[in-house]
């Protein structure tokens, strides 16, 4: 029973209900669609304002990398200049009076805030006099070498090239620009919305820094050259970055774009003013963009009160040399223009929709007299058909619309009912067909369906291995620790008296260093996706006869003697360790297979694949009693071994592992059954491979 009775006054009338359904529309759906259409634009002209700010975040980010990249660069051109070489060349420190022009020269040309050379162990040498500095200033002794530059070169000598971002004490920048301490002192402005903080003053300086050596004629680091850029009050640097996101004209309805360089949470530049020309420096950020951006590290993309007005704003995290979070990178622009612009546009397509309301009502009234009128005939004609009557029709009717053509089309019907049941007589039989044709298809999904839980059950296989190398290599991990603390211990210990057995612990340390990375492979099969190996072009020669020596207290106890062809003139693409790897397990298997004694065959030759790639392969061959064939076709399978005492794991990682750099291994006996050859094929330049590599090949003569 529906629980819903239409009033009477529709239920006994056609005219009613077609008045009803026409105004229906007009005055239920019409208003909720004008309203979904309304919350919809709303929603996607907040999408398109944040997209914007996405891009000019990207486009400032940008910038802000070439700054840093510039900066390093420029400190590291410098350095390598034969200019400053020749200025350092006298022996008498009182003779070198070019030093301090040649890096003032350059501290204008690359537009740094200050340029300073020191000895090796941080003695200073000479720093670059900005102009208009005061002879006091200028005369004043250079302080050591701070602390904050003994991380900027690497261990090897070699400088990065791009320029770190740090954040330094103001002893620390007093050490290196005594001329920019004045703008440290930043005094903090209440914020709204800010979090607490009892600090009054920020004193610290937000610095790009560079360090670069410079190297003699024999590459010996004579001295130590630091250049930098201060980003505190940098006004003409944040205005720059201003102009190139947010060109003269780039936004419309007179919003205006502004850019912040935040330390911490306190704006240290930025062209956001508190009131006509005075900028908002000092200020800080809100505690809700602040615990996302610098709490949790991420990016802003948001509206956000920036000081005295709404911004549709975006903030990104700033990194030091060490990852940690020191500031924030801002751009945004205006939201009121844009917010009276989308009032303006939902007021017109309120009134639009209200002229199409009233309109449609009125067309609607007027039609529905032509409408029922057809209608309350087609009905009489049905209901004297279900009386019995068959030959009963509607006849012709005045309109010529779409009723005028259902009434003919009711006639049409009732004259033609026999011959309408015989096509459903008809559809029935091709029904019964598809059936027959879906049944058939069911089988054949049946075999699909096999073949998909034979890959579900390999899939289970595989997540099982990934388990247990994940389980082994944790519990290889803390030995390894013991290892590598007992031999830094002895090292330390034994002081110069261990230089006698300097190369066995050296040795050592490689040693432990390719279990770790072996460790770190294992678990990059629990978790492939984490773990990636750096890639080199070696020499595949030497890495054989690195591996012979690696494997040489297993030949020193058996019978067999090492034949070697090398002559392979490329190099391959690949990790040094990883390489090394797959080389010594073949190595070992080779030694095991032979444990009467036997002749250990090593070669090499350059190869290029199908595709033109250039590439290099090795052979590693014995002369054991070889591989059946039922071996041969599960050797690179998870744990299938022929020892007692293997896991075999070994084949199947390395398989994995040369894979990985577009290379392949194949297996084969040698002619005559007389042993074993294991080919690794390697490329130049590593391609992950799109299609199954040719497992073919034998090195010519073989």
């Amino acid at each position: 029973m529906n629980p819903w009775r239409a009033p009477r006054w529709l239920a006994g009338s056609v005219r009613n209900k077609l008045l009803a359904m026409a105004l229906l529309p007009l005055l239920v759906a019409f208003p909720m669609l004008v309203l979904a259409l309304a919350l919809w634009g709303n929603v996607a002209y907040d999408r398109l304002l944040i997209t914007k700010v996405r891009s000019d975040l990207a486009v400032a980010h940008g910038y802000f990398e070439q700054v840093l990249s510039e900066v390093g660069s420029g400190t590291q051109g410098v350095a390598g200049s034969q200019a400053l070489y020749t200025a350092l060349r006298p022996a008498n420190p009182t003779e070198r009076r070019e030093v301090g022009e040649q890096l003032a020269l350059a501290r204008e040309r690359l537009g740094l805030d200050f340029l300073l050379l020191y000895t090796p162990q941080g003695q200073p040498l000479a720093r670059a006099v900005p102009s208009g500095l005061s002879q006091a200033d200028a005369s004043a002794p250079i302080p050591l070498m701070p602390s904050a530059l003994g991380g900027a070169v690497s261990e090897n000598g070699r400088a990065a090239a791009r320029a770190r971002l740090l954040v330094l004490e103001p002893d620390a920048l007093d050490a290196l620009a005594p001329h920019l301490s004045p703008r440290l002192r930043i005094p903090l402005v209440a914020t709204r919305n800010a979090a607490p903080d009892t600090r009054e003053t920020e004193h610290r300086a937000m610095v790009m820094l560079a360090t670069h050596p410079v190297r003699d004629a024999a590459g010996q680091t004579i001295a130590l050259l630091a250049g930098g850029l201060l980003l505190n009050q940098n006004l003409d640097f944040i205005d720059h970055i201003n102009r190139i996101v947010y060109p003269e004209g780039s936004l419309p309805f007179g919003s205006q774009g502004t850019a912040t360089l935040f330390m911490d949470d306190v704006r240290i530049t930025t062209n956001v003013r508190l009131f006509q020309d005075q900028r908002a420096i000092g200020t800080r950020v809100s505690q809700t963009v602040r615990d996302a951006v610098l709490g949790r590290g991420q990016t802003w993309l948001d509206r956000a009160f920036v000081v005295n007005d709404w911004y549709v704003s975006a903030y990104e995290p700033l990194l030091d040399a060490h990852d940690q979070r020191i500031g924030m990178l801002y751009v945004g622009y205006l939201e009121a223009p844009f917010r009276l612009v989308r009032y303006a546009m939902l007021g017109v397509m309120g009134l639009i929709f209200l002229g199409v309301m009233a309109l449609s009502a009125w067309f609607s009234l007027r039609w529905a007299r032509s409408i029922f009128q057809p209608v309350q005939r087609m009905n009489r004609t049905m209901q004297l058909v279900e009386e019995g009557q068959s030959a009963a029709r509607v006849g012709e009717i005045a309109a010529r619309d779409e009723l005028g053509a259902l009434a003919g089309h009711l006639d049409e019907l009732l004259d033609v009912i026999d011959e309408k049941t015989a096509a459903l007589q008809r559809w029935g039989e091709e029904l019964d067909h598809k059936v027959a044709e879906r049944t058939a298809e069911l089988e054949a999904s049946n075999a699909s369906l096999q073949l998909a839980q034979q890959q579900l059950v390999k899939s289970e296989k595989l997540a099982a291995i990934g388990q247990l190398t994940a389980s082994i290599a944790h519990e290889i991990n803390n030995p390894i620790a013991v290892m590598q603390g007992n031999l830094d211990l002895m090292r330390e210990t034994l002081g110069a008296a261990s230089r006698p057995v300097a190369s066995e612990l050296r040795l050592l340390d490689e040693q432990v260093e390719r279990m770790r990375i072996i460790v770190t492979q294992l678990l990059q099969y629990a978790r492939p996706t984490e773990y990636a190996g750096y890639v080199e072009t070696l020499d595949i020669n030497r890495t054989m006869e690195d591996c012979l020596v690696l494997v040489g207290h297993l030949l020193a106890q058996t019978h067999i003697a090492v034949e070697r062809d090398l002559q392979a003139t490329r190099r391959a693409g690949c990790n040094r360790q990883e390489l090394q790897q797959v080389v010594i397990n073949l190595l070992i298997n080779a030694i095991q297979a032979m444990p009467q004694g036997g002749v250990l065959r090593l070669l090499t030759r350059d190869w290029v694949d199908e595709a033109g790639r250039g590439g290099v392969r090795l052979w590693v061959q014995d002369t054991g009693p070889g591989l059946s064939a039922e071996v041969l076709e599960r050797l690179f399978r998870p744990f299938f071994t022929t020892k007692n005492d293997g896991n075999g794991l070994g084949l199947w990682i390395s398989q994995g592992l040369v894979e990985r750099y577009g290379g392949h291994i194949t297996a084969e006996n040698l002619s005559g059954g007389s042993g074993a050859s294991f080919c690794v094929a390697l490329l130049t330049e590593p391609h992950a491979p799109e299609a199954a590599p040719t497992r073919d090949g034998r090195p010519g003569g073989l």
